[in-house]
């Protein structure tokens, strides 16, 4: 028989003592828990010992790079992720055990459905359905990638698909969802800039426009009521936040004097 492969379990926190415990509840079949806290004010540093959990202290570095660390501080190859507001189903869980006990057979990873929990109701359709994650894979074939502030798993090699969920019980209030939004369309921005990307007064329009056309009536939105249309109208406002504020990006960048111009330029500024 093939010995049972050892598994660690990563979870990224800040401040997060109200929803931590049945997150690493979830997680306590692994040989391993490990939490990278970023300074918590609250007891999320106690909570996460009391569980048994190895907790590592740092500085916020973004979330590929956070994550990332987690996966190298990691004692075992094999590792599984979860944020501080999510825990495995009773039957994503049992998968896991079974597949832990043969060895996690033949893949460098493995898919699971995610389903979330938005102000006291389980969403079933827009854009966060299905919503597929690579959570549990083999560290030496995978690492993060992906820009903030949405990062994730690749692998090298072939990837399996589970049939349980990941149980996700988002923002506490509408007011942590709009703060989120806030700092996510910010962090977008730069990255977009960092990459040379551009805004147009166009996207300002037409980009949200899709999205909500998209998530509330392509996606069936609309079949989750007023949460539906909530998401889909706060879906097309985090696009459009996030191209206005790569435009004032844009737009903020000083424009080169003529006596700092290139010979045989004239003058011209950049496009």
């Amino acid at each position: 028989m093939t010995a049972p492969q050892p598994l660690t379990g990563v979870v990224v926190t800040l401040n997060e003592e109200d929803r931590l415990a049945d997150c690493l509840r979830s997680l306590d079949f692994c040989d391993e828990l490990l939490v990278i806290d970023s300074h918590s004010t609250d007891r999320t540093r106690e909570l996460a010992a009391e569980f048994g959990a190895q907790v590592i202290e740092r500085d916020w570095p973004g979330f590929m790079a956070q994550k990332e660390f987690g996966t190298r501080a990691a004692q075992n190859d094999w590792v599984l992720f979860l944020d501080a507001d999510e825990r495995l189903s009773a039957t994503l869980r049992d998968e896991i055990v079974a597949l832990r006990a043969e060895g996690f057979p033949a893949r460098a990873g493995w898919r699971m459905p995610r389903t979330t929990s938005y102000l006291g109701a389980w969403i079933r359709h827009g854009t966060w359905t299905p919503d597929l994650q690579l959570r549990l894979f083999d560290r030496r074939r995978g690492h993060y990638g992906g820009t903030d502030p949405h990062a994730y798993v690749v692998v090298d090699g072939p990837v399996g698909r589970l049939a349980g969920t990941i149980l996700h019980d988002t923002y506490r209030n509408l007011g942590e969802h709009l703060a989120i939004i806030d700092r996510y369309t910010e962090v977008a921005a730069e990255r977009m800039s960092e990459k040379g990307r551009r805004a147009r007064p166009s996207d300002l329009v037409l980009r949200p426009a899709v999205h909500f056309l998209r998530a509330y009536l392509f996606k069936l939105g609309f079949l989750d009521g007023w949460r539906g249309l909530l998401l889909a109208y706060l879906g097309a406002h985090y696009v459009r936040l996030k191209y206005a504020r790569l435009m004032a990006r844009q737009r903020s960048r000083p424009t080169p004097r003529p006596d700092d111009a290139c010979p045989g330029t004239f003058g011209a500024s950049p496009d």
